[in-house]
């Protein structure tokens, strides 16, 4: 019984180590990242960004922060873990080890006639017949009394003293470190044992697998349910317009679930009428298609009305509950388009290509929603390519501005981007019409906007040449600068109402045959994720050319200092297609803001296969593009850009001012025999 007791004692210490194991660390990595957060803002600072209120921090908005579900976890259960160590330092003040020496007050190894004289005085103390008390007389019987007879009998005294205890050497034990209710196996305590056993080992990893199963089964690990994965892959075409990718986006399972109420008729009416030019309706039959948009399922016509009262700014006129359906629309259609992207440019044919006309499709109506601009501002206007869509990202900029602004012969973004700042005032003050502060806005979110460069090369590990069947190697680093020299940053999107981190898209395609060769995503805001991704990526490479642990420190330390410097490696492998010339193109695509993506035509040879092996086909390139000046190269580059990578809304007739505003460069390759076997170039916009 009294060893049970002791295993019972031993109870809370046992869940105390339990606990400790996992949370103290958890905490300290906890801290530490609190402690490590940059100081610095990486948000908009202009004033429609602080007017829209998603960036300001309140008292209750900092206390919603911190009181997330996994903090108010850990704090509870820090509590439960102090109320232990308490209980743990009060129950070891009740039990003590038994001392006769101590309770007697003597020192070790007393002589027996001290004991006596001892033992005489506590007895006057707490004898039952000088003290009345009953806790005196408990304290005599349990402690004085069992005290002076373990050392006045001298082979109790012995063991005692050689074994510790007065019944001499005790033999090993083992116990259950539980509490002692359900030690006690009789009665009704054993059915509670028998319950807690089949709870906590069986019940309970049961509950939690079935969970997390059910939920599994759902959706993915992006939170994207399976239904609109297998709706997207089969709708996805290689020939999707990007207006028609609004068809795709819509049809998403989470929008087929969002409830269609009567009173939502009237108000969606109303937005109907507000958004209708941007439907794509016919407008020489415009009952019949009205007819024919109203029949579709309630839950795609609403979906799609509020996706359009986003590119459209008209949410102001939205009714509550319609407010609450676009908050939910717009807070799943940053995940929902990645995985549109990736139903896009996911391997479709034998050699694994995907398409690009729909995944440039994809990112362009991700620009629109999150800084609020029509996909018709995309179409082709004067000597912009693009439209006025990179116009109205800007703030306090309307179609009224950018008219007035072209009559001074500055028709395309770059240009206004590229102007002095003084110089670029002076025409928004004086011909735009705008006060300074507004030109200040202005100032502010042009340093927020990316620039990119691409440093793009294709070889094959280990050889010399590119041929038929090698796997080629492809080694790409993407750099972005600011005005601000932010390296990570959100972007500026007054009218998206929720947080929204900039992502990139690299594709290396052949706008030719609308074949997307390698896609990768790549992020900014993570600095230490892309040093150790980098880091490892080389090392594995150099390790498979045979590099020495000195030339692979050497390539490492270099590529961390890239990567600290604002650029991200991307690094991927794909097989060499057949004997042959082909004109690539590789491209950045932003999702989140317009006009800042770039591309890089890269030329690959390959070359007819004599190696022996089974290694693929190397990428060669042709050769050095042409330099500037060259007019047939480049006007063939730019037919190509126009048919594949331009959206619907471009027009062709804009190829010869494109072509003035290329920049060409080249990075290759010649082998021992001076044959060129490989040659990237970069042609940027």
């Amino acid at each position: 019984m009294a060893a049970s007791e002791e295993n019972s004692a031993l109870f809370p210490i046992f869940i105390l180590t339990i606990m400790a194991i996992p949370i103290v660390p958890y905490t300290i990595t906890k801290l530490c990242r609190f402690a490590s957060k940059k100081s610095k803002s990486i948000h908009c600072q202009c004033s429609e960004c602080l007017r829209s209120g998603k960036y300001h921090k309140s008292i209750f908005k900092r206390i919603s922060n911190v009181s997330t579900c996994s903090n108010l976890t850990l704090l509870l259960l820090w509590v439960v873990m102090i109320v232990l160590v308490y209980y743990i330092k009060t129950m070891s003040r009740e039990i003590e080890i038994f001392d006769p020496f101590n309770i007697l007050g003597l020192e070790p190894g007393a002589a027996e006639s001290e004991i006596k004289k001892k033992y005489r005085r506590l007895s006057i103390q707490y004898h039952p017949d000088k003290n009345p008390d009953p806790e005196a007389h408990k304290y005599f019987v349990e402690y004085i009394a069992k005290a002076y007879q373990a050392l006045t009998d001298p082979t109790a005294r012995e063991n005692y003293e050689k074994y510790g205890h007065p019944d001499g050497r005790q033999g090993f034990q083992m116990g259950i470190a539980l509490p002692q209710f359900l030690l006690n196996i009789d009665g009704a305590s054993g059915g509670i044992l028998l319950l807690w056993i089949v709870g906590v080992c069986i019940l309970l990893p049961l509950v939690i697998a079935v969970v997390y199963l059910s939920r599994s089964s759902k959706y993915t690990g992006n939170y994207v349910m399976h239904q609109t994965l297998s709706t997207y892959y089969y709708l996805m075409k290689p020939s999707l317009a990007p207006s028609k990718v609004m068809d795709v986006f819509i049809k998403a399972a989470e929008y087929m679930e969002i409830p269609v109420r009567r009173t939502d008729d009237e108000p969606l009416q109303k937005l109907f009428m507000l958004v209708r030019s941007e439907l794509n309706l016919d407008l020489k039959n415009i009952k019949q298609e009205q007819a024919k948009f109203w029949k579709q399922h309630p839950a795609l016509v609403k979906t799609e009305l509020l996706v359009q009262a986003q590119l459209t700014r008209e949410f102001a006129a939205l009714s509550p509950s319609l407010q609450s359906d676009f908050r939910q629309i717009l807070e799943t259609a940053p995940r929902l388009l990645e995985e549109l992207m990736k139903m896009a440019v996911i391997p479709r044919n034998a050699q694994g290509h995907g398409w690009l006309r729909p995944a440039i499709g994809v990112v362009e109506l991700s620009q629109c929603i999150v800084q609020a601009v029509p996909l018709s501002a995309r179409k082709s206007t004067g000597g912009s390519p693009e439209g006025i869509a990179p116009f109205l990202q800007l703030p306090h900029i309307s179609e009224t501005i950018i008219k007035k602004v072209a009559r001074k012969k500055v028709r395309t973004f770059q240009e206004l981007h590229d102007m002095d700042s003084q110089e670029r005032a002076d025409l928004l003050i004086q011909t735009g019409g705008l006060s300074s502060a507004e030109v200040e806005d202005i100032e502010t979110v042009l340093d927020m906007m990316p620039s990119l460069t691409l440093e793009v090369t294709c070889e094959t590990e280990g050889e010399e040449g590119i041929q038929e069947g090698d796997i080629v190697t492809l080694h790409a680093w993407i750099n972005v600068k600011r005005g601000n020299s932010l390296i990570g940053a959100l972007p500026h999107a007054p009218y998206y109402p929720f947080h929204k981190e900039e992502n990139y898209w690299f594709l290396l395609a052949d706008s030719v045959s609308n074949n997307v060769w390698f896609s990768q995503k790549v992020s900014f805001m993570d600095e230490a994720a892309a040093v150790t991704a980098a880091s490892k990526a080389i090392e594995e490479s150099m390790e498979g050319s045979g590099a020495n642990v000195k030339e692979t420190s050497k390539v490492v330390a270099e590529a961390v200092e890239k990567v600290k410097g604002g650029s991200r490696l991307v690094l991927g492998k794909f097989q060499a297609p057949s004997e042959g010339n082909y004109n690539l193109t590789c491209y950045c695509l932003c999702d989140s803001w317009l006009g800042c993506d770039r591309r890089t035509n890269l030329k690959l040879k390959v070359l007819k296969r004599t190696r022996a092996g089974t290694r693929g086909a190397v990428l060669a390139d042709e050769g050095p593009i042409m330099e500037d000046g060259v007019e047939e190269d480049e006007d063939n580059e730019d037919e190509e850009y126009d048919d594949d990578y331009e959206s619907e809304y471009s027009e062709d007739e804009e190829d010869g001012q494109n072509t003035k505003n290329k920049k060409q460069a080249v990075n290759g390759t010649v082998n021992k025999h001076g044959k060129a076997a490989e040659s990237s170039g970069s042609d940027e916009e």
